[in-house]
């Protein structure tokens, strides 16, 4: 049995957890959820509790009353092992003091660096929230170091460098000459990039953060009340990181397929590159540039916005084939379809469309039953309002609407480049087309809960 913190939004509660065997499987059992921590923390609640149970425990009672002469102190090490030897076997240590050579900064910065992403991996949070993290950790070479050296450390990776060839944006910094050496060590004799996977998210400042990218925009963390910063990563067909780039808040998401993709060619050695895109890349602008350029690509369509897929792709017969079934996930199947001279890839995943079936079942079942209660409640229920058909006396359940979002069950729209090689027995394009399919959703799957908190 143990404590726990669980995340909910925003918010994180903490629990109480037992651990028990069954068919041979260890199955977590929430007995308890205590409350909100910022809650109970302001009331000093976790105190108090601790207080509570140590009357149970001979050992626990000697501690609290300062009479025992338990003087012990714990220190982590496993991060640093695991994440250390990661480091080296990247050769990022071996970047970053080829970089610092010629530069006299008084510490560590390489130290420094490594610090910052072992406490983003593990913690997240602010340089000053670092600056603490730390202390219960041990870390090779981090003991002199203090928050001021890692404001420089992160001022140095972000430093503008004088080549500024083919920027776009955003300028080039130390950070993009990292990644291009990191991409050619572990290049092999061919290994141009020939799929890439691009997606961005939105990180938040908290504070006084914030001030040269920090913009109010649309938040993918729900924070509009905060500025913000876009982040974009790419990443290549094995699922490796390429590159990333920032951009200021305010920054579109349709606006940066296009920087991205000329960045790419300038920066890497590129074959018959072939960009895959969640459905919010997608403009009329992009796509012209696109083909222009002769760049393939598989972009994510918007299913129930575009006329053309709802009405026209959708409905169109045609066999299915098998691209994906492994890691025991369930099959997944395409099709190809060309309307209006465009090539789109309708996905279709068996496993996912009986799951969105149940639940549109369920909003349904319950639906029936608040309208007999008290339909005119339900006018201010996004979950529920598309379902229903509403006139100025009464509400009733959209029985059109419902076996029209039917359609929609387990299926992802791909658009392709119209003309392009059939390649689909191709492992690369397999996988790009698996991991395209999930596009139009994966991010909510994937995304890492990131914030830049106060400096306090």
């Amino acid at each position: 049995m143990f404590a726990r913190i669980k995340k909910a939004g925003p918010y994180q509660y903490l629990q109480i957890v037992e651990n028990r065997w069954e068919n041979k499987k260890s199955i977590q059992r929430v007995i308890a959820t205590i409350g909100r921590m910022d809650q109970i923390e302001a009331k000093g609640q976790v105190e108090t509790l601790i207080r509570s149970l140590s009357r149970f425990s001979e050992k626990a009672l000697l501690v609290l009353s300062e009479k025992s002469d338990i003087d012990a102190e714990a220190k982590k090490i496993g991060p640093a092992l695991i994440f250390g030897r990661l480091w080296k076997e990247l050769e990022i240590d071996g970047i970053l003091r080829r970089l610092l050579a010629d530069r006299k900064f008084g510490f560590d910065v390489e130290r420094a660096v490594f610090l910052t992403v072992l406490h983003r991996l593990f913690a997240s949070g602010s340089d000053r929230s670092c600056d603490r993290w730390h202390g219960d950790y041990i870390v090779s070479g981090v003991d002199d170091l203090s928050l001021h050296h890692l404001y420089r450390a992160m001022a140095f990776l972000g430093q503008e460098i004088e080549d500024q060839k083919d920027h776009v944006l955003s300028p080039r910094c130390t950070k993009d000459v990292v990644e291009e050496e990191l991409f050619h060590r572990r290049q092999d004799l061919f290994g141009a990039l020939d799929i890439v996977f691009f997606d961005t998210t939105s990180l938040y400042f908290e504070g006084e953060g914030g001030e040269t990218l920090g913009e109010l925009g649309h938040s993918k963390d729900h924070r509009p009340d905060l500025k913000q910063m876009i982040v974009g990563a790419v990443l290549d067909q094995e699922g490796n990181p390429v590159c990333s780039e920032m951009w200021p808040g305010n920054t579109a998401d349709v606006t940066t397929l296009v920087p991205v993709a000329k960045r790419i060619k300038s920066r890497f050695p590129v074959g018959n590159l072939c960009i895959v895109a969640d459905r919010g890349m997608i403009s009329a602008e992009t796509l012209a540039y696109l083909e222009k350029e002769k760049i393939p690509y598989i972009l994510g369509g918007r299913m129930r916005r575009v006329r053309e897929i709802r009405q026209d792709v959708l409905s169109r017969a045609g066999r299915y084939q098998e691209v994906s079934s492994t890691g025991g996930h369930s099959p997944l199947k395409v099709k190809e379809v060309v309307s209006a001279g465009h090539r789109w890839i309708v996905c279709l995943n068996e496993k996912q469309a009986k799951k969105d079936a149940a639940d549109r079942n369920a909003i349904i079942e319950s639906l029936k039953e608040k309208l007999k209660a008290d339909p005119k409640s339900l006018v201010g229920n996004k979950g529920f309002r598309k379902y229903l058909s509403m006139d100025r006396e009464t509400v009733s359940l959209n029985e059109a609407k419902v076996k029209e979002e039917a359609r929609f069950d387990g299926k992802w729209v791909l658009r392709n480049q119209h003309g392009s090689p059939r390649r689909a027995g191709r492992p690369q394009v397999q996988g790009a087309l698996a991991r395209g399919a999930g596009l139009p959703g994966h991010e909510e799957r994937s995304r890492h809960e990131t914030h830049f908190s106060p400096k306090r």
